[in-house]
């Protein structure tokens, strides 16, 4: 009799070679660096004051009303968000300020005052938008401030890579193109094709509240009517800003950079909120390598491990 064949077993380096990663993962989670985290919440952080003592104080304003005008959004309907209060809204804005403000140094608790700022803002301009007007400009705000403290500890000279990193920015990325395109399918949607590029949206905006030299084009209704055929182009294209790279990406940024630009001078509509989450489609860690040496902050080497992602 013949001994049984013992199984096979594989070699040691299949059993621990790491299983490939598809065109998809890489382009969610292929790393970043995370001192472009750390600019990001900057520039989103250093936002928040201006958006809610400015942009978005009708949430103080509306606090002073009667409840029963409140009309919450669907949202703030499934989160059961009471009426405002001038005590609830002063404590809310005071709170998320200073969240926000210790979020952005990237070393005081990021996670958890990042996400006190988050929902600080979400409930603040929930309010905000529950008396009649919606801006759909805040959307990219509003997921930025959810996902940028998940990756923890950043520093503008940090130069480690990592997957949570990634993925926080293309949330973001995400979020920005999601704002256009869904934004010319609402034309769509509601004005009709091609009714809506062809009619007179954009000549109405600029009798309404056009700028002296916005209202010095209502005259030329074919010059707006081929904009409006432009706009619309520009926003069904964006999902672009998701695959480009390098130069071509870059000018597209600045291509909308220059739309909000145009669009401000002509009716000063600036969509500001949402303009300036564009800046997370560039390499903003290069801007590290600008600043003077005292001001890098402590650079961590590009090969020292970091953190888990944590998505």
């Amino acid at each position: 009799m013949t001994a049984a064949a013992a199984p096979e077993t594989p070699a040691p380096a299949q059993q621990d070679a790491a299983p490939r990663r598809g065109p998809w993962d890489r382009w969610w989670f292929g790393p970043v660096p995370r001192a472009r985290i750390a600019w990001l919440r900057i520039l989103g952080y250093g936002f928040l004051p201006f958006d809610m003592l400015l942009l978005t104080s009708s949430s103080m304003a509306h606090a002073r009303l009667p409840a029963d005008l409140y009309q919450p959004v669907r949202l703030a309907r499934w989160l059961h968000l009471p009426a405002p209060t001038p005590g609830a809204m002063t404590a809310l804005l005071v709170v998320t300020i200073a969240a926000g403000l210790a979020a952005a140094t990237g070393r005081v608790l990021p996670r958890l005052t990042g996400y006190v700022a988050a929902c600080g803002y979400l409930w603040w301009v929930t309010i905000s938008m529950s008396y009649g007007k919606v801006d759909h400009d805040h959307l990219a705000l509003v997921i930025a401030l959810f996902v940028l403290p998940g990756v923890g500890r950043a520093g503008i000279g940090d130069r480690r890579r990592c997957e949570s990193s990634a993925w926080s920015i293309r949330c973001v990325q995400v979020s920005v193109v999601a704002a256009y395109f869904l934004s010319a399918w609402a034309k769509v949607r509601i004005g009709g094709f091609p009714d809506w590029p062809n009619g007179a949206t954009v000549q109405w905006a600029l009798s309404r509240r056009g700028t002296p030299f916005g209202r010095s084009l209502i005259d030329y209704p074919l010059l707006l009517k081929i904009s409006q055929w432009f706009m619309f182009t520009a926003e069904a294209t964006s999902p672009l800003l998701l695959f480009l790279r390098g130069r071509p990406l870059y000018l597209l940024v600045l291509f909308f950079a220059g739309f909000h630009a145009v669009t401000y001078a002509l009716m000063t509509i600036h969509f500001l909120p949402h303009a300036i989450w564009l800046a997370a489609f560039l390499p903003l860690e290069r801007l590290t390598g600008l600043l003077p040496e005292r001001l890098r902050g402590a650079a961590t080497p590009a090969g020292a491990a970091a953190e888990p992602a944590r998505t």
